[in-house]
């Protein structure tokens, strides 16, 4: 069988879902540095952007704007969900991806504390409530999209993407860091260095605009005639208000566990243990290979043997070791590394096949606001607070009792995984 244009059919569908692959991993990709990065860098922020007053409280109040641009996630989910199911997944995903290069920009170029005074700390305020809005449209967006894309029997080997390319973005991040903390002095860190990673997401962001400017929309969108797409939708979410549910209990211990060991564990090495930073750096590089490795191999075990049980499997694991791990990692870069590969192997479960989990609960026509606004919020109040949380309990030396906090969520996850279908191999056109 042979295209109009003298092509091979499997041809065409090879190109399409190459393109697909491509356009949502580079834009996810990006948006997951912007995102990370200001974890990373966060010691230089506050040096910069804060009064060096008083350097403990300058960090506490770079991660409280940290938390406060998870504040913004719940209405991007809302606005962009709004456009991925009224117009479009690939409008959304293109609007998301471009706000998010611009509040990079905002960053990269924001005047010093000592030119300015308190201005710099607005404009870092604003910078971050503008990613978070795109981030919270990017995820539900780029997961449904992705999902609806993906032939239903291999959906969760494509889902991986999503944290795949996310990861492959934040590892992109922290090897900048390590370079430059190893190329430049301290001195030049914390006058210019720090601006370079931002600027650079800023510059990416505007090719991976141009990436999804290019895709195609999914068929089950196209598929829903016009009345369905503009049912009015807060009674569908009302009416869907148990998924949603499921969406918050299914991702609170992911995203708390994922934020401690996958994102923020190098810089909390760095300032709370005294570690290295570029050493720490190194080590969270290591360890977020072995998660992308990890990712395919439940995603793919998903598609063989069901989404709950690979679920319960993750978030068991990681509730069972995170006191082991937490007592090996001392100050040692080796320690860091050995503690985040075995967290992040067991909540690459979760984190691989959630996308497809999430789009597999709603139907077509509120499936991207349906994922993006419950996800958003729990995100929001569970993952942005997760840094500040676990900073302030170790300043008061209180820090097991985060410990049990993030194990008690892992165990909420688990007990809502009893409360879904198995959704294995479900088809999204209906």
């Amino acid at each position: 069988m042979t295209s109009t244009v003298g092509m091979p059919a499997e041809v065409q569908v090879h190109k399409s879902h190459l393109r697909t692959l491509i356009g949502t991993g580079i834009g996810n990709a990006v948006e997951w540095y912007d995102w990370a990065i200001y974890a990373t860098f966060s010691p230089f922020i506050a040096s910069a952007l804060f009064s060096k007053a008083d350097p403990t409280s300058a960090f506490l109040a770079t991660l409280a704007i940290f938390a406060v641009g998870f504040v913004a996630r719940p209405f991007g989910g809302f606005v962009f969900g709004w456009i991925g199911d009224r117009i479009g997944r690939k409008t959304s995903m293109t609007f998301a991806v471009g706000l998010a290069a611009l509040g990079s920009l905002l960053i990269g170029v924001a005047p010093t504390f000592e030119a300015v005074g308190a201005f710099a700390s607005v404009m870092l305020l604003v910078a971050r409530l503008i990613q978070g809005l795109a981030h919270g449209g990017e995820l539900p967006s780029s997961q449904t999209y992705l999902s609806e894309m993906a032939p239903k029997e291999k959906r969760g080997f494509w889902a991986t993407l999503i944290y795949t390319s996310g990861t492959a973005g934040i590892l992109a991040g922290t090897l900048l860091g390590a370079i430059l903390s190893n190329v430049l002095s301290q001195g030049d860190m914390n006058s210019w260095g720090w601006r370079i990673p931002f600027l650079i997401g800023g510059a990416l962001g505007v090719y991976a605009l141009v990436m999804r400017a290019r895709m195609k929309e999914t068929a089950a969108f196209e598929a829903e005639t016009p009345t369905e797409k503009h049912d009015p939708m807060w009674p569908q979410i009302w009416r869907h208000r148990k998924q949603a549910l499921q969406v918050i209990g299914l991702t609170v211990g992911l995203t708390v566990s994922y934020y401690i060991w996958g994102i923020v564990a190098p810089s909390y090495a760095a300032t709370t243990l005294k570690m290295d930073r570029g050493e720490a750096l190194w080590a969270g590089v290591i360890a977020n290979i072995v998660f992308i490795a990890a990712l395919p191999f439940w995603g793919k075990l998903s598609d063989r043997i069901g989404r709950k049980p690979v679920l319960i499997m993750g978030s068991a694991g990681a509730a069972l070791l995170h006191f082991p791990m937490t007592w090996l990692l001392k100050d040692s870069p080796w320690q860091l590394a050995v503690t985040m590969s075995v967290m992040l192997f067991f909540i690459a479960a979760s984190a691989a096949i959630v996308p497809a989990v999430y789009a597999e609960l709603f139907p077509t026509k509120i499936r991207t606001v349906g994922v993006g606004v419950p996800y958003s919020i729990c995100v929001a109040v569970f993952g942005g607070t997760a840094p500040y949380l676990q900073t302030w309990l170790g300043t008061v030396g209180q820090a097991s009792l985060f410990n049990v906090y993030a194990v008690i969520l892992l165990l909420v996850g688990i007990a809502f995984v009893f409360t879904i279908p198995e959704t294995k191999g479900k088809d999204l056109t209906h």
